[in-house]
């Protein structure tokens, strides 16, 4: 296990990378590292674990050598387990194990709260724990999943825009914003649509 391999998934903002050790057809384990950490983080431990699994480090966005958010978007905790669920979905991951580190631990405990059949096993080392208030825990873990897949949704559907004639454009406008004039629509689009070759 101390041969590796280097793994890149694409993201909206440039891709996240990871590092994996054992065959891909092992028991999947994804490993969370700490903060301002990297995989490399599991160097030295992946090679004492058990043989058999397909052990994925990864970077968050932001450490290592995945890409950075771009300039001026804060790093949420959130976008980290949305990070998570990029991953496995890239890896094609229904059910695997789970090992955080620190602030991986929580970025993995989290997914656990709001991704409970995904996960067989969670491991955390060092890490705090999770706080909720027990009251708002059903309604919170709802919204932040709904966030999540819409999210993920969207970005699986992402295509090229389509180009309209400036007259289509105002026409489409019109029809998603029926409170609008055409003389209203038309001000819009002369900062919200851009002339290109095709249209």
């Amino acid at each position: 296990l101390g041969m590796f391999s280097e793994l890149k998934f694409p993201v909206p903002w440039g891709h996240i990378a990871a590092k994996a050790w054992g065959p891909s057809e092992g028991r999947p384990v994804l490993c969370l590292h700490g903060w301002l950490d990297n995989a490399n983080t599991f160097d030295k431990l992946i090679p004492l674990l058990p043989r058999g699994c397909y052990y994925v480090a990864m970077d968050f966005s932001g450490h290592g050598l995945s890409s950075h958010r771009p300039a001026g978007s804060p790093y949420h905790f959130l976008d980290y387990v949305s990070d998570v669920r990029r991953v496995a979905a890239a890896l094609q991951w229904r059910r695997f194990t789970l090992m955080g580190h620190s602030m991986g631990g929580a970025v993995a405990g989290m997914f656990c709260f709001l991704y409970p059949e995904m996960v067989d096993k969670l491991i955390l080392l060092e890490n705090l724990g999770f706080l909720l208030a027990p009251e708002d825990t059903e309604a919170w873990l709802k919204s932040k999943r709904m966030v999540i897949d819409r999210l993920l949704s969207l970005e699986a559907k992402q295509q090229t825009p389509k180009a309209r004639s400036p007259k289509a454009a105002l026409q489409r406008l019109l029809e998603a914003n029926r409170h609008l004039t055409a003389e209203g629509g038309a001000i819009l689009l002369q900062r919200g649509a851009t002339e290109t070759p095709t249209g």
